[in-house]
């Protein structure tokens, strides 16, 4: 193989189990799937994943299921009985990684925590995802992504100012925390190579959202200040926000000396840069509500179109707020290939989201969508000789 072929995916050879419902965990599994390792998703027969059966539904499979579980096999097992219990065990003992995101206790209540399963393979790293973590006063109260993103402190920040309680648009505390549980199986599974064993690793919806506010940290920190909602302005920075337009809204943010003249010059507002409201970064930033209003004062007289261009031609950070049906036909995305199409077993193609890592030599996974509910039990077996 020469240095420009491309070689397996950076996981191929990594075996993960994967037992769980909805985000945290089955988000996790396809990170993991997509960087090349052999994912088997452990399934109730009793009706699988909840997201299977979430809507919009394709000739009854899950649309969003198909997504968030792609690159993956199935395995049909009811944890609960004797026999289901063996196989999970058999196919630890072939794993190097388990995944799950049920409620603390839950595993160990089946005799399959990390302390059970470790005994039959030393090697294996156990991930647990959970609402609150594996301990503390919380350790037993249900975890849902919403319920996170109050906890965090993420939905005091989200919003404008004064206004309602505004969560963030996607599960950011689910997402985060798989990414982060993704992130640490690497880690272990790089540990592994020096120590020869595996580790258990606790990560936590409400410590992932937490560990977004790094803004709000240097602030409250520092001035005893409490952080609180500002619409899309930046907590630190300005101007650095969504301002309208003649047709609609773009975001700008000119928060570098020459990005600020730039924007002064294209407005007109060159009165701005002597102002002494305005005469450094701070400054603007202590009154940005004013600025903001005399910037959108000029941007309100001319389409985003037009703004877009003259501030793009001077260099200044720019962009359009676009809807998903626009973002998911974006010429940039759509010239990178972002998006690929993924056969299913029963609809056909479905289209993918493309990975966000982009290798040199060991690219990513693009096999399939995810299968169906036990598509794989009966070659698992036979692999691990069980008829």
């Amino acid at each position: 193989m020469t240095d420009n072929e491309p070689r397996p995916a950076p996981l191929d050879g990594i075996r993960v189990l994967e037992v769980g419902n909805y985000m945290a965990a089955p988000f996790c599994g396809m990170q993991l799937a997509d960087l090349g390792a052999e994912v088997i998703k452990v399934e109730n027969p009793d009706g699988g994943d909840q997201v299977r059966s979430s809507a919009p539904l394709i000739e009854g499979e899950g649309s969003a299921f198909m997504r968030l579980n792609r690159n993956k096999r199935s395995i049909a097992l009811d944890l609960k009985s004797d026999r289901g219990k063996e196989i999970f065990r058999k196919l630890v003992s072939t794993a190097d990684v388990v995944v799950e995101n049920l409620r603390p206790g839950t595993m160990r209540d089946l005799g399959l925590d990390y302390a059970a399963l470790q005994g039959i393979n030393p090697g294996l790293v156990y991930v647990a995802a959970s609402g609150w973590g594996q301990d503390g006063p919380l350790r037993d109260q249900p975890g849902m992504d919403i319920i996170a993103q109050a906890r965090s402190g993420l939905m005091s920040i989200t919003g404008t100012e004064g206004g309602e309680p505004v969560k963030v648009g996607v599960p950011v505390c689910d997402l985060v925390c798989a990414l982060y549980a993704a992130l640490a199986a690497v880690a272990a599974l790089h540990a592994r190579r020096t120590t020869g064993t595996g580790q258990f690793i606790d990560v936590s919806l409400l410590e992932a959202g937490v560990s977004l506010a790094i803004w709000e940290a240097g602030l409250f920190f520092a001035t005893g200040e409490i952080p609180k909602a500002s619409g899309s302005a930046h907590q630190s920075a300005a101007p650095y926000q969504a301002f309208r337009a003649a047709d609609g809204w773009l975001t700008i943010g000119a928060t570098t000396k020459y990005n600020w003249g730039a924007l002064c010059r294209v407005l007109g507002l060159e009165a701005l840069m002597s102002d002494e409201r305005y005469v450094d970064a701070s400054l603007r930033h202590r009154n940005r509500k004013a600025l903001a209003e005399t910037i959108e004062s000029v941007t309100v007289t001319a389409p985003a179109a037009h703004w877009l261009r003259v501030l793009g031609e001077a260099g200044v950070p720019c962009a359009p707020i676009q809807d998903f049906g626009q973002v998911f036909s974006d010429p940039h995305l759509l010239a990178r290939q972002y998006f690929w199409d993924a056969p299913h077993t029963k609809v056909g193609s479905v289209r993918q989201l493309g990975s966000p890592m982009r290798f040199s030599k060991t690219p990513v996974r693009r096999d399939k969508a995810a299968p169906l509910l036990g598509e794989d039990t009966a070659a698992l077996l036979a692999e691990l000789g069980i008829s």
